[in-house]
């Protein structure tokens, strides 16, 4: 067998499409290939298995590839949403130059353990902008927490970042109860906070949150927008700090 006929395999022939299942037949049946038997392409391929592994590399780019254009499109459509949406907190500095964007859940370990990384960044870098976009999506006990925490910045704006704090810093599962015993903590009235999360419009401002993610294409957290590139993930403070100086390059 000659190289020929494994450039006929990359190209996505009918037969191997089933083997893999992935490859888009249309885009098969466009390519124009020699007659190649079912038991050819088997035999061809069990000597050589490694080409299964090529083609799935060159589908995972491509399709790594569409989803960073797609997310562009979403970015640039939807500006305001991302960056000035009057559900959202912004933590670090409101003028920075740089903007990061974290969709992040109460009970997600993952933003946790993000926090001192989103912490650390404020300390060192003093132009960088922080917007929380509450994405509550790990069960009612989180959509509960967010609707408490949406609440108390209705109330008491300035101390809202203490409250993201102190519920991301709490140990288990955060309730609707745990997160009104913290409010309370910061100086929340206690019967006005449980009469202030009764409001249905603090639910349905997730909407815009879901929204987005769904058009970005997030299924988890944190996941963050830098600039004009998605980053799911907890990435870490290197991570972050690397792509705040690529976009400063730009």
């Amino acid at each position: 067998m000659n190289g020929t006929f494994k450039s006929v395999l990359l190209s996505g022939v009918v037969g191997i499409s089933v083997l893999i299942g992935s490859y888009n037949t249309q885009a098969a049946e466009s390519v124009e290939v020699p007659e190649l038997s079912g038991e050819i392409i088997r035999s061809y391929l069990l000597q050589n298995p490694e080409i299964l592994i090529e083609m799935q590399t060159a589908l995972q780019t491509k399709q790594a590839e569409a989803a960073s254009a797609n997310a562009k499109k979403v970015i640039a459509e939807n500006q305001k949403e991302l960056f000035n949406s009057s559900h959202d907190a912004v933590f670090g500095n409101p003028d920075g130059d740089i903007t990061i964007v974290e969709f992040f859940d109460y009970n997600c370990g993952y933003c946790k353990r993000a926090l001192p990384d989103m912490q650390a960044i404020m300390e060192a870098d003093p132009n960088v902008r922080f917007i929380m976009k509450e994405f509550p999506i790990l069960g009612p006990d989180s959509v509960r927490a967010h609707i408490v925490s949406q609440a108390f910045k209705s109330m008491m704006p300035d101390k809202y970042q203490d409250l993201h704090i102190a519920l991301m810093e709490t140990e288990g599962r955060s309730t609707e109860e745990s997160a009104i015993a913290e409010a309370v903590k910061l100086g929340a009235n206690e019967a006005e906070l449980r009469e202030k999360i009764k409001d249905p419009a603090l639910s349905s401002s997730f909407q815009e949150a879901y929204q987005l993610a769904n058009a970005l294409n997030i299924t988890g957290t944190p996941s963050y927008i830098i600039g004009t590139e998605l980053v799911p993930g907890a990435i870490g403070k290197d991570g972050l700090m690397q792509i705040i100086a690529e976009e400063r390059s730009k």
